[in-house]
């Protein structure tokens, strides 16, 4: 990994926190008309993986998806418009935060049921694979889905048939309110790859050296023909389940402690032990994204609603 890499990852990191916190702002003074569910402190999984992608490999995403839509390429302000159910927005308003959709770059849909963008990564998977392509297909899902039967169908197939799909499960210890101990029978999702004879492996979802070395293994993996892959990124949701959530099934001691653990913190400390920025250096980065998100806000808040009658027209992505 070089610096430029390695800054790279810090940026998109940054980007997507300030969008996060940007949005939890605007849900709170009625910008956002429906529920947002936010990725604040998970953010180093979708730049590590996102990092490994080309443009024109996919990725499906999750009623969390804000994070991975940056990362994957979507420009900030459709993105932040579309929350808005603006008419600018990638998808003219019609999608809203929990189903956001750009193909141009690889975003083939944030989708608000559980699980259901799993069998899009693999049909999008068996698509690459019978076209004969390199390309690769991503499924970012949550440790809950990962107790749904579009899961373990889904990765059975893509291992039958050696489809170039990486499966992202973003466990961050909360399926809504349900703590995942509760839920699932093994300590490690990640080791359910090899009930399909893949690759499962189980990596600090904080820590986004950790999470791109196992993506570019699974990517690299997937190019060359060997089917899919399994990758557990264990991290924690510091926000409630969505914006408004009281949190009363956990305790604020918990959150504060998982706070310590903040990925982008992890990052900058890391990058300024070896040289590679300084405080100068973060600052701008840091003001870079903010004042990307603050266009972006300014833009949404400053785009039409859709009319009535747009509800009868096909947008480019709705």
């Amino acid at each position: 990994m070089d610096n430029q890499l390695k800054i790279q990852l810090l940026e998109t990191m940054l980007r997507v926190r300030k969008a996060e916190l940007q949005l939890a702002i605007m849900y709170k003074n009625g910008k956002v008309p429906c529920a947002a569910h936010l990725y604040e402190g998970e953010e180093a999984i979708a730049a590590g993986v996102c990092a490994n992608l080309r443009l024109d490999d996919c990725i499906t995403s999750t009623h969390r998806g804000h994070g991975h839509c940056i990362a994957k390429g979507m420009p900030m302000r459709e993105m932040i418009a579309e929350v808005s159910a603006r008419k600018t927005g990638c998808c003219g308003g019609k999608g809203g935060t929990m189903h956001l959709f750009k193909p141009e770059v690889g975003v083939m849909g944030t989708v608000g049921i559980v699980g259901g963008g799993i069998p899009l990564s693999t049909g999008l998977g068996l698509a690459m694979k019978m076209q004969k392509t390199d390309r690769v297909a991503v499924s970012f899902f949550g440790d809950g889905a990962a107790n749904n039967g579009a899961f373990h169908e889904s990765l059975n197939l893509a291992a039958l048939w050696k489809l170039p799909v990486l499966y992202v499960c973003e466990n961050n210890q909360y399926a809504t309110s349900v703590a995942v101990w509760r839920s699932t029978s093994v300590p490690d999702i990640g080791v359910r790859g090899s009930a399909y004879g893949i690759p499962g492996v189980t990596v600090d979802g904080n820590r986004v050296d950790d999470v791109y070395a196992a993506a570019a293994a699974a990517v690299s993996r997937a190019r060359a023909g060997d089917g899919p892959t399994l990758i557990e990124c264990q991290t924690y949701r510091i926000r409630g389940h969505f914006e408004g959530d009281d949190s009363l099934y956990r305790t604020k001691e918990e959150v504060a402690e998982a706070r310590k653990r903040d990925p982008i913190d992890y990052w900058k400390a890391k990058l300024m032990a070896e040289g590679v920025i300084d405080d100068g250096g973060f600052a701008a980065l840091s003001e870079k994204a903010e004042a990307e998100v603050a266009d972006a806000a300014a833009f949404a808040e400053a785009s039409p609603f859709p009319a009535p009658e747009d509800a009868l027209e096909l947008t480019a992505n709705a």
